[in-house]
């Protein structure tokens, strides 16, 4: 049974979903942190969906049927490096369209960045060490909903704070109990992606 929820854990908050919740966020819970108009934000959040979730999760597919890789859950360190790279090039494609085509809102474009340099930069840190893609998307995830809670304060943008804390925590727990990682691995990765954008989005909310 637990082995079941932890499984379930980690599919529905995998970190190739967590780029879509973050423009959520901004979209629908803080709403005044962006510019973007409001009847322009359901297909922005589609084609972002569709670009860091649909389109990756395709390629992987046909990675996993073509044998390229042995497992969705990429166990093995040097296994996850063409997983990853491929990914990361679907988001730098996004974040440059984003950025030269569609750039309508500095905290949307700066989000697809900073989710692709972090993602750019676990990669580069998995060719050396193991650390857990689940925990970084979460990290950077709570770090934009602490940094919006700076600068919007309200009681409950505190509790959707605690929530995605909590959410963390169960994802880097059943991360621990699926046995994919170390609890060192799991830390790094959290703090691998909070530091990286809780400093861009202090810089631009808060500085």
């Amino acid at each position: 049974m637990y082995r079941k929820l932890a499984i379930g854990i980690s599919v529905v908050f995998q970190p190739l979903l967590i780029p879509s919740l973050m423009v959520v966020t901004l979209f629908y819970i803080v709403p005044e942190a962006t510019v973007v108009p409001h009847a322009a934000k359901w297909s922005i959040l589609l084609l972002i969906c569709f670009a860091t979730f649909l389109v990756p999760l395709l390629g992987l597919l046909g990675m996993r049927f073509s044998d390229t890789i042995q497992s969705f859950h990429l166990s093995d360190q040097k296994e996850r490096l063409v997983p990853f790279g491929l990914v990361a090039i679907f988001y730098c494609m996004t974040a440059g369209f984003f950025y030269w085509k569609l750039n309508i809102d500095e905290l949307l474009i700066t989000t697809l960045s900073m989710v692709t340099f972090c993602l750019v930069a676990l990669t580069l840190v998995t060719v050396f060490w193991k650390i857990s893609a689940h925990q970084t998307a979460m990290g950077g995830w709570v770090a934009l909903v602490a940094v919006l809670s700076m600068k919007f304060y309200s009681a409950p943008m505190f509790y959707y704070l605690l929530m995605i804390i909590s959410i963390s925590g169960l994802v880097g727990t059943s991360r621990l109990y699926l046995n994919a990682h170390k609890p060192g691995e799991v830390y790094a990765g959290f703090g691998l992606g909070f530091a990286i954008n809780f400093f861009a989005y202090y810089s631009i909310l808060l500085a």
